[in-house]
């Protein structure tokens, strides 16, 4: 897993980050602005930095500039922002950023900015062209820093369940607990023990799953990876 570092000046945002990235596995450090932002990535050498735009000393495209300008971008870097422009992404690309989320951040987005971060080069190329004719979408901020292609809500495709079989013949909340249980089961296995990621498949909020779980009598800790819940 990777050392990721988040820079923001919201606690509830630095919170809510570290809490998803350390779920999936990551070591996570955060920092509220720029100066606490360049101690971290000196003494850590992050292997992918989340980065805030409007920040109150510095600003994330100063503090991009910054490191671009010293030899210092040698990660990848996401800029985030809540007021971003198809001008202001495309000018962070320019200065090094591979990829743009606008707040407030999905959590599908967020971990496929990630997941595509840790396997690119951290130096972006030049920004695309924006592709203005594409089908059924609307372009955005992010679909600017890739050429206008907008990555769909694709359902993730599974491979052959296996058959389940139930007693029928009992009272409703029992057949009803059952399939609950082996519902939560087979996607605990799919996603090898991920909270944040059954929760997101499920529509649940995290604490509610957690206490479902306990209430079907679920073995967390069969499909737990090591990490935290």
């Amino acid at each position: 897993m990777a050392t990721i570092l988040v820079v923001d000046d919201e606690l509830g945002i630095r919170a809510l980050l570290s809490e998803i990235l350390t779920d999936e596995g990551h070591t996570v450090e955060v920092a509220e602005n720029a100066a606490e932002a360049r101690a971290c990535r000196e003494r850590l050498r992050p292997d992918l930095v989340l980065l805030d735009i409007w920040m109150p000393d510095v600003d994330g495209i100063t503090l991009l500039k910054e490191w671009g300008a010293t030899a210092q971008l040698t990660m990848p870097v996401i800029m985030m922002s809540g007021h971003g422009t198809i001008d202001t992404a495309v000018e962070a690309t320019k200065f090094g950023a591979m990829a743009f989320l606008e707040k407030p951040i999905t959590l599908q987005k967020l971990l496929r900015a990630v997941e595509q971060g840790l396997v690119k080069p951290s130096r972006a190329p030049a920004a695309p062209a924006v592709n203005h004719h594409v089908a059924d979408a609307t372009l955005t901020v992010e679909a600017a820093m890739t050429g206008g292609a907008m990555l769909p809500n694709t359902p993730l495709l599974l491979g052959p369940q296996s058959e389940q079989s139930f007693d029928l013949d009992r009272p409703l909340r029992e057949a009803r607990d059952a399939f609950e249980k082996s519902y939560f089961e087979f996607h605990l296995a799919q996603e090898n023990g991920s909270m944040t990621r059954v929760a997101e498949k499920t529509g649940l909020e995290r604490t509610h799953l957690y206490r479902k779980l306990k209430q079907l009598g679920v073995d967390l800790s069969r499909n737990k990876r090591g990490g935290p819940l």
